[in-house]
Formats: structure tokens, sequence, C-alpha cells
């Protein structure tokens, strides 16, 4: 059973995979332009909700300012940008070392806490940033500001939708494999066994605090990669980026998708932006379906929608 469980994920991925390399044909051929920067959306915030899971599912730190280092990446673009740097060999290294020095610094006092304490010092410091991007009136102030696309040769920019669409799918290929290489590995293991009981995890001699703050700084070089995307995606940032509203929907689309589950962040992503879309269409009162099919998922599955075929 083990067996034939494995060959049936490794053939949805298989179809999921060639389905995503076939997307960008089959919306073009059908006229359908819209559909292809929304997929490029779904990459993206697929992109910043694994992150989250890196750090939630699988070492149980629950961050409530995980958007702080989407801002972070989103807004060092914007400004590398309208400061004439636009090239993407450039401008998107220096953002995703912007977002993972962010993290670094955050993870490093917050990590001292644990639980409520934990949770309101990430808050904390993206609240922080949030208004200190507001008082930044060169750069837009609360209004944002525009942001030119990358370009990643002379001549060849992001203006491309069918590129950059590549370049998110990509970049989600990269960032799953990532994630998965970490949580099958020893880094992994201590992850998690600090998850469940960080005290005898200590004393069996693992340093729980570096290997935390190694996975911190790695979730929020991974969701500067998605602030990076959206900019380009969006053609502007604005503090929208780094507010705490922002961070409640990474952390819907991680339990809407299952908690600890690789595709969980993927999966979550396309569930809550697909029914965002959808019933904003049917009624202005579309939040309060979007909690309910929230609460179905928590309180039905174990694992959200992915955990519904069984356990790990």
């Amino acid at each position: 059973m083990g067996r034939l469980a494995a060959r049936a994920r490794g053939g949805l991925a298989v179809g999921a995979l060639l389905l995503s390399l076939l997307f960008p044909l089959a919306a073009l051929y059908a006229g359908q332009d819209y559909l292809l920067s929304f997929a490029a959306r779904i990459l993206a915030f697929a992109i910043a909700a694994t992150s989250l899971n890196l750090i939630l599912g699988y070492g149980g730190l629950v961050s409530f300012g995980h958007a702080a280092f989407v801002g972070v990446g989103a807004y060092t673009l914007g400004i590398l940008a309208k400061e004439g740097v636009r090239s993407a060999w450039v401008a998107w290294p220096l953002s995703l070392l912007a977002a993972a020095l962010a993290a670094l610094l955050i993870g490093s006092l917050a990590l001292r806490t644990r639980g409520i304490y934990f949770i309101m010092i990430t808050l904390a410091f993206a609240q922080m940033l949030y208004y200190a991007v507001v008082s930044l009136r060169v750069y837009g102030g609360e209004d944002g500001m525009a942001v030119p696309r990358s370009l990643l040769l002379p001549g060849l920019g992001l203006e491309n939708g069918v590129l950059l669409y590549y370049l998110a799918l990509a970049a989600l290929g990269l960032t799953l494999w990532i994630t998965h290489r970490l949580v099958q590995a020893p880094f992994g293991w201590v992850l998690q066994a600090a998850r469940d009981n960080p005290s005898r995890t200590a004393c069996l001699g693992f340093p729980v605090f570096q290997f935390q703050l190694g996975a911190f700084v790695i979730a929020g070089t991974m969701a500067g990669m998605a602030g990076v995307l959206l900019a380009n995606l969006n053609g502007w940032v604005s503090p929208s980026f780094l507010s705490w509203h922002l961070s409640g929907q990474l952390m819907m689309m991680v339990i809407l998708g299952g908690v600890a589950r690789l595709w969980g962040g993927v999966v979550g992503a396309a569930v809550y932006l697909v029914l965002e879309t959808f019933l904003s269409e049917l009624t202005i009162h579309w939040q309060l379906f979007l909690g309910l099919f929230l609460l179905a998922a928590v309180l039905l599955p174990k694992r959200g929608p992915v955990g519904m075929g069984g356990e790990r």
C-alpha cells in the first residue's frame, strides 16, 4: 500500500507539472491573459505559504508577522528600481539578501521567547516595518509606488506575462525542493523534534536555537522571493505587503492546504485565491463564506484538504 500511495503521489506530481507547463499555452490560445496573471499570483503566494509552513508546520513557530519578509523583498526591489537598478541579476539577489537579513534580525530576538510572546514579537516587528515604509514619503508612503518590471537581459523585461509565469513556476519548484530536502534531512528531524519537545531536544545536545533560527532565515528568504515576484507581477508595491492581514491570509492558506504537508502551501494558496475571486463575484459578504469554509477545513479533516487522503 505504501508503494502504491507513493506512486500515486508521484503520478499526481508529474501530472501537475505537465499541466503547469502547458497552462500558458492554453491560456493564450483561449485569449484569457487574465488567467495567466492569476496563475502567476497563485504561484507567488504558494511560495510565501510554503515558507510559512516550513516554520509553522515543521518548526511549530507560529509567526504572525511573516508578511514582513514578503514586504522587505518587494520594497527592496521597488527602491532599487526607483534608483535605476532594474537588472534582475542584481536586484533580485539583493532583495533576497535584505529579506534574509530581516529574518536574521527578527528571528534572533523573537526565538528567545515562546508561545504567545513569540507571536506578539513577530507581529510587532512586522507592524514596525509597516509604519516605517508608510513614513517613507520619498517612496510613496502609504500610497505605495510603481515598480518598473525587472530586466533579465537588455530589452528582455518581465512585461512578458509568460516569462514571468515560468520564472514563478521555477521559483516555486525550487522552494518545494529545498523544503523537501530540509525536512527529510537531519536538520528537519531536529527541527520537528524541537517542535514536539524543545527541552528534551536540547538535553540531547542539539542547539535548538540555531536550528530554529536557520529555518526562520530560510523561510524569510523564500518569502522575500514571493515579494519580488508579486512586485513584478503587480508593477506596484504598497505597505499592504507588510500588513498583518497578509500574514493572516498566509496562515489561512497553510491551514487550508494542510499544516506540515509539503504541498499544503501550494494547495492552500490555490484554494484560497480561487475562493476569494469566485465568492467576491457573488456577494460583498464573501469573507463570511470564506470563513465558514476555513472553519470546515479545520474541523473536518485533520490536515486540511491535502490530509483527507490519510496520514503520512
